[in-house]
């Protein structure tokens, strides 16, 4: 195993372990395969009944930050990836950035949203999904439990599966939203021309403080993901030609499939009876009724496609996020355990089963907590999850203005367009979002008329009981983060100097010799 010196620009400082490691990987991913990733990560129908559930107002913000938030993050993110197209992604980028510690820690609020969304509102929303559509399922039954751990178990196995066998899973997710939501806008131009609509008056899209500051949080969590391929960057055939390529277009793809379907629900519930948990598949019934006799056949179509969707978003997010945190571990910013790579699979086995112990812990739990109660549960834990998945992005998205200095002469087929203002307006506008959306997840009510507003509160959660829930677990996930990058000590021991991916003709040019 050999070393190299040479200008720091065109030089990455890594462990042993971590070549030792990526030599398992093998080059799967294709540009076809990323575009059908990223529709399964970044379009998630879990959080299509919340948004609606708001009425005109959820469609007013929806496209007000598509513009000021999604757009700069597939901007920022496609010079990244391309750039930086190492495994592990976004780890890389805040290590490269900001240093081992930091991402250590980062990588830990990264990583532990996924299983505990899982477990607590994915999991719970299947469950509502088949009781509804499928069969009777009794709160806290065997069978309750049985389909639960089924989704949990059957979405960790998938994650463990060769990327090779793997990546159909999220292929055939994408073309379930593609078909489930297309099928319900086609069938609500139908349902309009027999039934009319409830479509809002045009003063109920005027937006409001009140309902934006409810929002950012869950518009926040359906638009990110961007980042999600890059963390199987060397699995990826052709990374810097097909990451900017794949994300500008899934960007696009992705507006139209949220706005589209979130229009339509508006247009044919009105807005008391739209429901967070379960509101699309409500709407879906409503409209469905336009083929008689076949709305049942049509509906549990529909609903299986809306399963399958969940399947494959648990999916794509365990499979980017265990890979991230494997590749923290054997960066030396994690235990030893969970940096290993199956030899035969190229997955993080230890990871992946280890997410699928956590969903479950917090499947039960929730179920326990809530007696059942699948829509109170989401409310409460879904909460949650947007503070650890912003928080992380704090860190994430100024590291392109750093790198940008830092780095400077590292190859970068996509630029952010705008030269250095573009970066900074991309980096501060990505990280304001991201700091806000934290605040108003941590801090419900956050400004709303005063500092804080108690109305913004969930409904029987008291101010100190809310802070204290969010508090507690925040600091329970910065312990966690320097505990792991303690327990990195051993792999730290042995570090060794590399080109930066993508490279290794630029340092070749500029000098290199093996040390």
């Amino acid at each position: 195993m050999s070393a190299i010196s040479g200008p720091d620009e065109f030089v990455d400082t890594t462990t042993a372990m971590a070549l030792e490691e990526k030599a398992k990987l093998r080059k799967h991913f294709t540009c076809f395969d990323i575009y059908f990733f990223l529709i399964c990560t970044i379009v998630g129908v879990d959080t299509l009944g919340l948004v609606a559930a708001e009425g005109a107002q959820g469609f007013t913000w929806l496209i007000f930050l598509a513009v000021f938030f999604f757009v700069p993050y597939a901007l920022l993110t496609a010079e990244l990836g391309s750039a930086f197209p190492e495994e592990g992604g976004a780890y890389v980028w805040t290590r490269l950035a900001w240093g081992r510690l930091v991402a250590a820690v980062n990588a830990i609020f990264y990583w532990f949203s996924n299983p505990i969304w899982i477990g607590a509102t994915l999991a719970l929303l299947t469950i509502a999904t088949v009781n509804e559509f499928f069969f009777s399922i009794g709160d806290n039954s065997w069978l309750f439990y049985g389909v639960g751990l089924a989704y949990i178990w059957f979405s960790v196995y998938s994650a463990i599966l060769s990327f090779g066998i793997g990546k159909w899973i999220p292929t055939l997710g994408a073309w379930a939203r593609i078909f489930v939501l297309g099928l319900f806008v086609v069938s609500t131009i139908i349902y309009a021309f027999k039934n009319g609509l409830s479509f809002p008056a045009g003063g109920e899209f005027k937006p409001s403080y009140a309902l934006f500051i409810a929002l950012v949080p869950v518009l926040f969590f359906n638009y990110v993901g961007f980042e999600l391929p890059s963390a199987a960057g060397d699995e990826m055939k052709s990374p810097q030609k097909d990451v900017p390529w794949t994300i500008l277009r899934a960007a696009l793809t992705a507006i139209l499939l949220y706005g589209l379907p979130i229009l339509a629900v508006i247009a044919v519930l009105p807005k008391g009876e739209i429901k967070g948990v379960d509101g699309f598949m409500t709407a879906v019934a409503a409209v469905f009724s336009v083929y008689g006799g076949a709305a049942s056949v049509m509906t549990k179509i529909a609903a299986f496609g809306f399963i399958l969707a969940l399947v494959s978003s648990a999916c794509t997010w365990l499979m980017g996020s265990d890979r991230s945190q494997a590749v923290a571990c054997y960066d030396g910013a994690g235990p030893r355990v969970l940096g290993r790579f199956s030899a035969k699979l190229g997955t993080p086995v230890n990871v992946n089963f280890l997410s699928g112990v956590i969903s479950t812990i917090v499947f039960v739990a929730a179920a326990q907590i809530a007696a059942g109660n699948a829509s109170a549960t989401f409310d409460v834990m879904i909460g949650i999850v947007l503070t650890f998945t912003t928080i992380s992005y704090i860190v994430i998205f100024p590291a392109l203005i750093k790198l940008r200095y830092s780095h400077a002469h590292v190859n970068r087929p996509y630029r952010v367009p705008g030269g250095m203002a573009g970066i900074w307006i991309c980096g501060v506008l990505c990280t304001f979002w991201a700091v806000f959306a934290s605040l108003v997840a941590i801090f419900p009510g956050f400004l709303d008329g005063k500092l804080l507003n108690d109305a913004g509160l969930p409904e029987d959660v008291s101010r100190t009981k809310y802070t204290a829930i969010a508090g507690v677990a925040i600091g329970i996930a910065f312990l966690a983060g320097f505990i792991f990058y303690w327990l990195g000590g051993r792999t730290r021991e042995h570090m060794v100097q590399v080109p930066l991916e993508g490279n290794e003709e630029r340092a070749a040019e500029a000098g290199f010799t093996p040390a």
